[in-house]
């Protein structure tokens, strides 16, 4: 879904939703900001096709508004979409921040719902909601599943360079845990006796055999690190094999990072913006995808350079 920002029609009523996971609250007002509806519903087909024509029969000509454009909020506006329902769009950052505004309690999903209503009716600068292309949608989902998988890594490697200072904090001083040929070495060596046992050109060896980059340099700071320490600590063997599995488990992830950047850089060669976007300043085809996820893949529909700086800031 992206930002269509064509000038609205002002309706005769105002339905703010409040997205969650598995239901959703609606509040629908009128001109004076008084409500005429109020509803926990389900984020289930028939629990809201209910709420659709139950929000039709009061009035017909409404303007639905949502605090988010993608996961749990996806089948409301898919059904919205078929019932050709004008839906805008706020920000979660901009309905915290109205709430503020707003008297009475605290945060509630239905206090929610009445300010995302609220700010539909007296804001103008609200932009529709429509649905994206294809393949801006395959885009999405392979971006927000590389995020993902970037922050479970970053997870693993803290995990792993905690697990390793337990045992040898000399190595987990030098090592540089993001690159591909520390973590490597750990899949094969973890604890000094270890190294200094194998030394430096076996050491050289086995990570050249794995196409490590660096490995004689690697292989030297990792038995240096090995004749500062020459004391074996409590649970060695079992936190050793606990850095095994987790530098492993590091691995993967980079794997399928790396999988899922051929896919997406594949798939945004197929967009027909994709030249026109590779050819501005610093857009690789990484950035790219993330952009026409974001944008649905269509640039006409910000009609500015400003209404797009906006959308990005948003």
């Amino acid at each position: 879904m992206h930002d269509e920002l064509a000038e609205v029609a002002v309706p005769e009523i105002w339905a703010g939703v409040d997205i969650g996971k598995t239901h959703h609250h609606c509040v629908v007002i009128n001109a004076e900001g008084e409500r005429l509806l109020s509803r926990r519903t389900l984020n289930d087909e028939t629990e809201l096709l209910a709420l659709i024509g139950d929000v039709l029969a009061l009035f017909d000509d409404v303007l639905w508004a949502v605090d988010l454009n993608h996961g749990g909020a996806a089948l409301l506006i898919g059904l919205l979409t078929v019932h050709g329902q004008p839906v805008a769009y706020l920000t979660g950052l901009a309905v915290h921040r109205a709430s503020a505004t707003y008297r009475g309690e605290g945060k509630t999903d239905a206090k929610d719902a009445f300010v995302i209503a609220d700010q539909a009716r007296v804001r103008r600068d609200l932009g529709l909601l429509t649905p994206g292309d294809e393949i801006a949608t395959d885009l999405r989902a392979l971006t927000t599943r590389r995020l993902d998988l970037v922050f479970d890594r970053t997870r693993q490697i803290n995990r792993l360079r905690a697990q390793l200072l337990e045992i040898f904090p000399a190595l987990e001083r030098t090592l540089d845990l993001t690159n591909k040929g520390p973590i490597m070495l750990l899949t094969g060596y973890q604890t000094p006796a270890a190294i200094r046992r194998t030394g430096a050109k076996r050491i050289e060896t086995w990570l050249k055999n794995r196409k490590v980059k660096g490995a004689a340099a690697l292989a030297r700071t990792a038995v240096e690190a090995a004749q500062a320490q020459h004391t074996a600590l409590p649970g060695e063997h079992l936190a050793a094999a606990m850095v095994v599995r987790l530098a492993k488990a590091v691995m993967a992830l980079e794997e399928e990072i790396v999988e899922l950047d051929a896919l997406i850089e594949a798939r945004f060669h197929e967009h027909p913006y994709a030249e026109v976007i590779r050819s501005l300043p610093g857009m690789g085809a990484r950035l790219g995808a993330e952009f026409i996820a974001a944008t649905g893949g269509d640039l006409a529909a910000f009609g500015s350079a400003d209404r797009l700086a906006g959308f990005a800031a948003a």
